[in-house]
């Protein structure tokens, strides 16, 4: 008669046990992986900024009223924004650009008018793709935001 192995010598156990361990294994990394990466969209004073919100939309509004327009062209290097409509505004410029998705993307900057009333702004990187776009005046007063989707070496009218 022929003599029984140990369980640990068997391949059964061993199969038995591997299976859930692969299911523990992958659920502690996507327990890590949403850890690590958490969603930056989400609010956590979502009643604060839907005031904010209100507020920008008077801001916005308030642009259209006096027709403030701003053409965008695009190339790999810079952004070359000039003043197409509305008073004559030649105080510096904050501008923002928004990526819907990828927080680590958005850059804001505050560019003023050379000679010829065009404000410059180098880039680090190519940008393409969907943006959220916000010129505002230095005062504040006024707000254009619009969203556009970059190509390369395209204009944009913003209004």
């Amino acid at each position: 008669m022929s003599k029984q192995l140990p369980w640990y010598k068997q391949f059964w156990p061993w199969f038995l046990i591997v299976l859930p361990m692969c299911a523990v294994i992958a659920s502690l990394t996507t327990l890590k992986i949403a850890l690590d990466n958490s969603d930056s969209l989400v609010a956590d004073e979502y009643y604060k900024e839907g005031k904010g919100i209100n507020m920008d939309l008077r801001k916005i509004k308030y642009a259209q009223q006096i027709g403030m327009k701003f053409l965008i062209k695009v190339n790999d290097e810079s952004l070359l924004i000039t003043q197409q409509g509305g008073p004559e505004y030649r105080a510096a410029l904050n501008i923002k650009f928004y990526h819907p998705t990828i927080e680590e993307k958005d850059f804001n900057v505050q560019a003023t008018a050379d000679a010829n009333y065009i404000y410059r702004i180098p880039l680090t990187d190519a940008i393409s793709g969907p943006w959220e776009v916000r010129i505002e005046g230095f005062d504040g007063k006024w707000r254009i935001q619009q969203r556009i989707d970059i190509k390369d070496d395209v204009e944009y009218w913003l209004n």
